[in-house]
Parts: structure tokens; sequence; C-alpha cells
């Protein structure tokens, strides 16, 4: 495989041995690539907002900052023009299906080897979406997950971030002051996010959050202020 020495990929996980890992299979396909690394959330955010002039993302699931989908969720809303593969330990039909269904470019199952993920990247990097062969993605959907997930991902960027702290637990004035924004602003979010998700109060909000992601969404407790 040959690409452009301007090619810039991001590995987002909380593993320094599974970044390095990763970071080999990279290098071995794409020598040229820059690479860079986020151990959390808000390094891979950060990192983003610096520079978004980025050929791909490798997302890890959980990591701190993020459980489930939100990560996903956020960066399909803020840099849709960026592909996102999802690399995680969680592997399960379901996982691998809405992963897809969030936009995700493709799953890599953590436990495969060097060679599966440097053959994954190669397929990624032409353009194709990867997942493991043995993946089963014939079952049912259920009609109430599919209207919860499309009820998500109207929401805007921002409100996903102040979905993801009302998820941690964080109060409202909590929430201004990380996103640099007024308490009335997050108020409207909210809002909105109880409006788009057609729920009455944050607990619910939160709620139906994490029953999209498996229980996987971190879950706090909710507060009215």
């Amino acid at each position: 495989m040959t690409a452009a020495v301007s090619t810039h990929l991001v590995i987002a996980d909380d593993h320094p041995l599974f970044r390095d890992a990763l970071r080999q299979a990279v290098a071995s396909v794409v020598p040229s690539a820059k690479i860079g690394e986020a151990g959390s959330f808000d390094e891979l955010t950060k990192l983003l907002e610096r520079d978004s002039d980025v050929d791909l993302v490798l997302l890890d699931l959980t990591m701190p900052g993020i459980s489930g989908f939100s990560g996903l969720i956020y960066l399909r809303a803020q840099y849709p023009a960026i592909p996102v593969v999802i690399v995680s330990a969680s592997d399960d039909g379901g996982t691998i299906r809405r992963s897809l269904d969030f936009g995700a470019s493709g799953f890599i199952p953590k436990r495969f080897g060097v060679e599966t993920l440097r053959d994954a990247i190669v397929k990624i990097m032409e353009g194709d979406v990867w997942i493991p062969p043995d993946t089963d993605l014939t079952s049912t959907a259920d009609p109430d997950m599919t209207r919860l997930r499309d009820r998500l991902v109207t929401l805007t960027p921002q409100q996903v971030r102040v979905l993801m702290m009302l998820s941690e637990g964080l109060l409202n004035k909590q929430i201004a002051y990380e996103l640099g924004v007024s308490e009335a602003t997050i108020k409207a979010h909210v809002s909105a996010i109880l409006q788009k998700l057609g729920v009455e109060s944050r607990t619910q909000a939160v709620i139906a959050a994490a029953r999209i992601s498996g229980g996987q969404w971190r879950q706090g407790t909710p507060s009215a202020t």
C-alpha cells in the first residue's frame, strides 16, 4: 500500500501498551504517517481542536471521559469528514452493529493480533469498511433501540458533550465551567436534549443514553442544578 506523506492518524486509547501496538501496526502499513496519540477523550478533543486535518481516528469505546458510544457520537457530529474506527475489547455482534449504525468506518477487536490489525488498517485506509469476518449482523434490531438511536444522532456536538457530563453526575454550573459557557446556556442545552430524546428529566436522559450503549455509558447521579 502506498500513502501520501501527509497521512495523519490519531490513536485514542488509555492503555499505552495497546497504543504502542497500534502505532506499530499503522507504521508498518503507512511508514510516513503522522500518528497522534490520546489517552483520554479530553486529550483527543484538544488534539482535534488544534489540528482537525486527520485522515483516521482509531477510538477505544471505553476510556477516561467516555464510555459506550458517546465518543463516537460526538466525533461523527463534530467532525463528520473524519473516519472513525472502533478498536475495542467489547466485540459482540450487537456492539459491532451499533458502532456501524453510529457511523464507524470499521470495528477491530482488541483480541486480534498485530497481523490482523495491519490487514484491517490496510482495508480501512483503502476506503473499505472492516469488521471481523465471523461477525453476524443479521439479528433483528430492537425498534425501541432504533428509535432512541435515531434521536441521539440528532443532538449537536455540544449537546452530546453536555449529555456525557450529565451522565457523570455533573451539575449545570460544573458543566458550564468545563465548557466555558454560561449556566443559562447549559440549561438551554439540557432542555433541548430532553426534547430531542423525548424524555422529561435529566435522569431519564442519562438512562436513555446508557440503554443505547448496553449499559456502557457511565452513569452518575444527575442533579437538577
